[in-house]
C-alpha cells in the first residue's frame, strides 16, 4: 500500500508539473463551459444550453483525463524506458497500474467539483437524483477512455502517439454530441456523428 501511495503521489506531481496536461484536464473544460455557458450561441432545443453543456463538458473532461493525459503520459514514458525503469524497483506491475487509475480518479474528482461548481453558478440545475448512474458512467468512461488512451500509447510511437490522441481527442470533441449537440451538426458530420 505505501508503494502505491508514493507512486501515486509520483504520478500526481508530474501532472502538477506538465503544463500541457493541466491545460488538457484542467483549463480548456473550465473554459469551454464558462465560455459556452455565458454566450447564448449553441442550439438547445427545449433545456438551456447551460443543462446541456454541464454534462457534456464533464464528459469531455472524464475524456481529457482518462484518454489524453493518461494516453501520452503512458506513451512518452514508454519512449524514454521509464516503465523499464520501474520495473527494477520494488514497485511491482499492479501497483503501478493501481497508482495511475488513482491518479486518473483524484484527477477527474477534482475537475468534477471545479466544473460543477461552475455549472451551479451559471445557473445548471441538476434534474433527479442520478448519483449512483452517474458514478456507474464515469466509471465505465473512464475505463473505455483509459483503455482506449493505454492501447494507443502501448502499440505506437511516442510522437505518433500524441497526434493520435490529440486527433481522436478533437474528433470526439466535435462529433460526440458533448459541446454541440449532433442534430445540429451540418450534413455529413451529423450522418458521422
Amino acid at each position: 500500500m505505501r508503494r502505491i501511495r508514493i507512486q501515486l503521489r509520483a504520478e500526481l506531481m508530474l501532472l502538477a508539473r506538465n503544463g500541457e496536461q493541466l491545460l488538457l484536464t484542467m483549463v480548456i473544460p473550465v473554459v469551454l463551459l464558462g465560455f459556452f455557458g455565458s454566450v447564448d450561441v449553441l442550439p438547445s432545443g427545449d433545456t438551456t444550453s447551460i443543462q446541456f453543456l454541464v454534462p457534456g463538458v464533464l464528459s469531455l473532461a472524464i475524456m481529457s483525463s482518462a484518454m489524453v493525459s493518461l494516453g501520452i503520459a503512458t506513451g512518452f514514458e514508454r519512449s524514454y524506458l521509464v516503465l523499464k525503469r520501474l520495473g527494477a524497483t520494488p514497485l511491482l506491475k499492479r501497483e503501478l497500474v493501481i497508482a495511475k487509475i488513482l491518479s486518473v480518479f483524484v484527477v477527474q474528482l477534482v475537475q468534477a467539483v471545479i466544473l460543477i461548481v461552475l455549472g451551479l453558478a451559471l445557473g445548471w440545475e441538476p434534474g433527479g437524483n442520478l448519483i449512483a448512474a452517474s458514478i456507474a458512467v464515469v466509471l465505465l468512461g473512464t475505463s473505455a477512455f483509459a483503455g482506449m488512451g493505454l492501447i494507443l500509447a502501448g502499440s505506437l510511437r511516442a510522437e505518433i502517439n500524441l497526434a493520435a490522441q490529440n486527433g481522436l481527442y478533437l474528433v470526439l470533441l466535435l462529433l460526440g454530441g458533448m459541446i454541440i449537440p449532433r442534430d445540429s451538426l451540418p450534413g455529413f458530420m451529423g450522418s458521422a456523428a
